[in-house]
């Protein structure tokens, strides 16, 4: 399992935290706006409008917040990448409040000189507040508030996985004083590559009294399940003593997808691997496909009109090349592109395209280049067989061999194929000559199925449009 998951396991550390740093946004959004209305002597009997505005604007705010992960621990190093997600969620709150305005139709309540400098000085006094909220709780800590004592039970790998995901999130302040392993092969684990190491203090049985004798607040069990006896042992003997226990199951050092606890009618369970498109997020996602496909479809289809016709007049065929691909659950679709080629292959066997192919046209190659042979499936995305962001999705005869060569290759399938992807954007499209190239490609699909969010699919986006006619992988 990826890092990101790890940190599940501290998230109850950071909740007071995130709230507080939550309730800093929305009163220092209103004291803003109603400073600038003051500055700007705005008739009083215009302050419960303004009133509703910021009530609206706070709900906004920590939705949009939460979407952009804006109520994540963030570390002091990443100041200019904080800076510009919280201007991009901003604005995107602003946009909603003037969206909504019209919608009512009561902008010209408000001031605009008013919201246009609340707009641009919203965005840096959000930034300064975290910055200075870091700041304040670096300092405590320095100074030996506000922070608590660990000891983690196991060096092996999923040990040093918890002490490294600790080092990175310092802000939820937790100190690790050691590791306890039976049979350590160091007396020392390096830790951020090789800059912190942490010394190995003893066997499990050393930990029980070092907790009783130096007051450890935490300890952390990252020992395999095949050592029941012994951990069944140790967690008897903490019992004894003050500190809080936490085990941290020997399964997450695999590569899971979306993991997360739950329970079925009070028995716990862990899923290894489920779809990041349920409840909510799957109505996220597919309103999100709509919304754009329908917008860029209207928007290109003179262009289609013109690429059709280039099609027709300089080869024979069909304007359209139709291919059966997986789609979600593994289940068979129709994927329509334009063609580019003097064939249309679609049998147990098919050849990727390969440089200076020669089934490639000559107006079928300048499409591949471009991209544009992928608009028709924007019409995928409206019937609800693919999406705009996800894995992209392969032929039925090159599925059938690489998921026997790929490990974990078909969870691609649980989720819509995409016309755009991650892999796509890091360079891993196009043909596939060996097969480290396509294991490289799953594994970026596979990572954006564990971090997907909106904020996710609108970069992918993003980063589609400025390379669409830089790219040279496709021919």
């Amino acid at each position: 399992m990826g890092r990101a998951r790890i940190r599940e396991f501290f998230d109850q550390y950071s909740r007071l935290f995130l709230r507080l740093q939550q309730l800093l946004d929305c009163l220092a959004i209103t004291a803003l706006l109603f400073l600038f209305r003051w500055l700007y002597h705005i008739d009083s009997e215009t302050r419960t409008d303004y009133l509703i505005l910021a009530g609206v604007a706070c709900l906004s705010l920590l939705v949009v917040f939460h979407l952009a992960k804006l109520y994540q621990i963030w570390q002091g190093s990443r100041l200019g990448r904080l800076a510009t997600r919280t201007f991009l969620a901003w604005l995107t709150v602003f946009a909603a409040l003037v969206i909504l305005g019209f919608v009512t139709k009561r902008t010209e309540i408000y001031s605009r000189r008013l919201l246009l400098t609340w707009l641009a000085i919203t965005p840096p006094v959000l930034v300064l507040l975290r910055a200075l909220v870091y700041q304040a709780t670096g300092w405590l800590r320095a100074r030996g508030h506000n922070y608590r004592t660990l000891v983690i039970g196991g060096a092996g790998e999923l040990g040093r996985m918890l002490a490294e995901n600790i080092l990175q999130i310092r802000a939820i302040g937790l100190a690790i004083r050691g590791f306890f392993d039976d049979a350590p092969k160091e007396p020392e684990v390096a830790l951020a590559g090789g800059r912190v190491r942490v010394p190995v203090l003893g066997n499990l049985d050393d930990m029980v009294d070092y907790v009783q004798e130096h007051r450890v607040d935490m300890v952390y069990l990252a020992l395999p399940f095949r050592a029941e006896e012994r951990l069944r042992q140790v967690v008897e003997r903490l019992g004894h003593t003050t500190a809080s226990v936490y085990l941290a199951p020997d399964i997450f050092v695999f590569s899971l997808l979306q993991a997360e606890l739950t329970d079925l009618n009070g028995i716990p369970l862990i899923s290894l691997w489920e779809t990041p498109f349920h409840g909510i997020n799957s109505w996220l996602k597919r309103a999100e496909d709509l919304l754009l496909a329908g917008l860029i479809l209207l928007c290109t289809l003179p262009l289609m009109a013109v690429i059709a016709l280039g099609i027709k007049l300089t080869s024979p065929g069909p304007v359209l090349f139709k291919q059966r691909r997986y789609g979600l659950h593994g289940e068979e679709i129709l994927v329509y592109k334009f063609r580019t080629m003097t064939v249309c292959e679609d049998g147990p066997e098919v050849r990727q395209a390969r440089r200076d192919d020669p089934r490639v046209t000559a107006f079928g190659r300048f499409l591949r280049r471009t991209s544009l042979d992928e608009l028709p499936q924007f019409f995928n995305v409206l019937q609800g067989t693919m999406s705009i962001v996800g894995p992209r999705p392969h032929a039925v005869a090159h599925n059938e061999y690489y998921r026997r060569l790929i490990p974990h290759y078909m969870l691609r399938h649980k989720v819509r194929p995409g016309i755009t992807g991650w892999a796509q954007v890091n360079g891993w499209r196009g043909e596939t000559q060996t097969l480290d190239k396509m294991e490289k490609r799953v594994q970026y699909d596979l990572d954006y199925l564990r971090n997907w969010s909106l904020w996710f699919d609108l970069k992918i986006i993003g980063l589609t449009i400025l390379t669409l006619f830089t790219s040279r992988e496709a021919y």
